[in-house]
């Protein structure tokens, strides 16, 4: 794209998981902008383990095994039932291969604009995640948009009414951050 005419800048906007994938990304292919939305600003298994936290002792007790088993590049065989959704053997090569990158690192190798978006209100990533990618690259500007989720709905913070957003096709995308987007890019 970058030898393409018809484009000026190739920017690269990663979500949740994507924030790490388009980091990676945005180094290789030489970008010129790269956007964060709601990226973890851990590793992987880190992430995993704190959204964990909030469940019965027994989950962390089973899952932290298997979390630590793929940290160190091992399948496991034998997922229990409730477990199953997250650990599946479909998934565990993904996992591994996810863990391998810590975000801190790769978005240190960036020396292009950055822009770090996160919602105030997301239960699934942490507003820590988001300063510690902004703090780990100078070239990045850190923007929180108050009562957005990590789907990029407004909601508010409570578990129950932020939930009811993921299932609803009539809550539109923030304006603010496409606003936010689009005034980044203009601007780099």
């Amino acid at each position: 794209m970058k030898n393409d005419k018809r484009f000026s800048k190739v920017i690269v906007v990663g979500h949740s998981e994507g924030s790490l994938i388009g980091m990676i990304a945005a180094n290789q292919s030489g970008a010129d902008v790269f956007v964060s939305i709601a990226g973890a600003g851990k590793e992987a298994d880190s992430i995993i383990r704190e959204q964990l936290v909030n469940q019965p002792q027994q989950v962390a007790d089973v899952a932290f095994p298997i979390l630590d088993s793929l940290a160190n590049g091992k399948i496991v065989k034998d997922i229990p039932p409730f477990l199953f959704s997250l650990f599946r053997p479909s998934v565990q090569p993904y996992m591994i291969s996810w863990m391998k990158y810590d975000p801190i690192i790769e978005i240190n190798k960036l020396s292009i604009p950055i822009l770090v978006l996160h919602g105030a209100t997301d239960i699934q990533v942490s507003i820590v995640d988001a300063e510690l990618l902004a703090d780990a690259n100078k070239h990045a500007e850190l923007k929180i948009i108050e009562n957005m989720n990590h789907i990029l709905k407004e909601s508010e913070k409570d578990m129950e009414s932020n939930i009811a957003t993921y299932n609803n096709p009539e809550i539109p995308v923030m304006g603010e951050l496409v606003d936010s987007i689009v005034t980044f890019v203009n601007r780099n």
